[in-house]
């Protein structure tokens, strides 16, 4: 293990982590987005984005002390894509906007301000205690520095 592992871990989560936020802020800005893409000869409105994580692969080295049964230090977290969310857009009924259906009803995106919303701080969150976590490495790398003097 190297000494610099915590805080490559600790850096692939603030990156991952910013990277959610970016999505979400995204999300934030076109939640009343009612042209997004032009399908079919129609309108559709932005449809939500996701980001999905997962475990970091590591280096051929940490898998293969995994498979021996051997205990290694983590190997991070990364992204494994972008998706976008594929429930049902909202409907309201608004005879007078543009967007309307015969019917009077204009399709919205399907973004959730609350959901958004609590992302954002669960990221955020994350964020701070990799922030945290990076520090403390780095604390302690210092120390070792000055043991050596």
């Amino acid at each position: 293990m190297s000494m610099f592992t915590g805080m490559n871990i600790s850096s692939e989560a603030l990156s991952a982590q910013r990277l959610r936020m970016d999505v979400i802020s995204s999300n934030i800005a076109n939640a009343d987005t009612t042209r997004d893409t032009y399908v079919n000869g129609k309108w559709q409105p932005y449809r939500r984005k996701e980001v999905v994580l997962a475990a970091g692969g590591g280096s051929f080295a940490s898998i293969f002390r995994s498979k021996l049964g051997m205990q290694g230090a983590g190997s991070g977290v990364q992204v494994a894509g972008i998706v976008e969310d594929n429930s049902d857009f909202k409907k309201e009924y608004n005879p007078d906007d543009p967007d309307a259906d015969a019917n009077g009803y204009v399709t919205k995106p399907n973004v959730d301000l609350l959901t958004e919303m609590t992302g954002m701080i669960s990221a955020t969150r994350s964020y701070e205690a990799n922030v945290t976590a990076l520090n403390a490495s780095k604390a302690m790398l210092m120390k070792t520095l000055e043991l050596g003097q």
